[in-house]
């Protein structure tokens, strides 16, 4: 990449808005990744949701979403009261949420659209919208593909945690390469061994001028931190350290390029959803889904595996969370 000339991301549009936002709940177990992914589609479509966590009693906790959930004596004392004025919207993520759902639609007489994200487990039509990731191959009347996951990355928060973070990362040089890593999960692991590799090829691309930006997560542990920060002291690099403000967004939207591990679905669409050129940085392991996943996002265009080399090259940004928003406000307005 060419240290003259910084890439500029393209921005990725909103869904137009109502003149009216729609009341919106959002509800799931409380775990982050699908908590996030429902308040990404939530924002999109221009509403303010009321965060929903609900968690079920027995027996519905081992039989949902198959046994019919009660309102009234399925969830547990700690989970959130559901209860009229129900929702416009409804959008749910995981196991846990796909019987509150069919119930909120049936106590509403249908008048709440509810839209689960990732597979629910019953027939598709019990649900007016399913949003299922490519890699899953699934389709129906009422199912709506997205290429990666669903998140809450827009060209605004960008360049507001952008200009927060800039002062601390003014004496980097251009071009900034985001260095967004994770760990090890069910299906990767990332090794000291493995740290050491990829923070050689870090090494390397200081030392050819560029200024990098690498935000650990809670997976990578405290030895592949260190390894981290080892191979890079002296060098023109930035490694957070934990404590303050998650510079996580800042770093997205400062960067020219991002450099990604491939263990999570989440972390890759954030990142290509900026329009910069990605690089997915392979871990030790396999999994038929995720490679499915990483097929398809290097088949059209949106990323690259992360060789040792950052090129300035043109991306097809993800859109995946404006154009789900656009499609959900479109069919609630043909209900009307």
């Amino acid at each position: 990449m060419n240290a003259q000339s910084p890439l500029a991301a393209p921005a990725v549009p909103l869904a137009p808005q109502p003149a009216t936002p729609p009341t919106c709940w959002v509800l799931s177990d409380g775990k982050a990744g699908m908590e996030n992914q429902c308040l990404g589609l939530a924002e999109a479509v221009g509403a303010t949701p009321v965060i929903k966590r609900i968690h079920l009693q027995t027996p519905w906790r081992q039989l949902s979403p198959y046994l019919p959930l009660s309102l009234d004596h399925g969830l547990t004392p700690d989970s959130d009261t559901l209860a009229p004025p129900w929702p416009d919207l409804l959008i749910t993520s995981g196991r846990q949420a796909v019987g509150a759902a069919l119930a909120i639609r049936r106590q509403s007489g249908g008048r709440t659209f509810c839209v689960h994200i990732q597979n629910p487990g019953v027939p598709f039509g019990w649900l007016d919208l399913v949003v299922m990731p490519a890699h899953d191959r699934k389709t129906g009347p009422n199912v709506m593909e997205s290429l990666g996951a669903l998140h809450r990355v827009t060209a605004g928060r960008l360049a507001a945690e952008a200009a927060k973070f800039a002062p601390l990362l003014d004496h980097l040089p251009r071009p900034r390469v985001a260095v967004l890593v994770g760990g090890s999960n069910g299906v990767y692991q990332l090794t000291p061994a493995v740290t050491a590799q990829l923070a050689d090829r870090l090494a390397t691309l200081a030392r050819q001028g560029m200024g990098l930006m690498v935000t650990p997560s809670r997976r990578t542990g405290a030895e592949n931190e260190a390894v981290l920060r080892q191979h890079l002291q002296g060098l023109p690099a930035v490694v957070w350290d934990g404590a303050g403000a998650n510079p996580y967004f800042g770093y997205l939207g400062l960067a020219d390029a991002v450099l990604c591990t491939g263990d999570s679905v989440s972390m890759v669409s954030e990142a290509a959803s900026t329009g910069k050129p990605v690089y997915v940085i392979a871990l030790e392991g396999k999994s038929a889904k995720f490679d499915r996943f990483h097929q398809l996002m290097v088949e059209r265009g949106v990323t690259r595996p992360f060789t040792g080399v950052v090129e300035n090259w043109t991306p097809t940004p993800l859109d995946d969370t404006p154009r789900v928003a656009a499609e959900v406000l479109r069919r609630m307005a043909a209900r009307r």
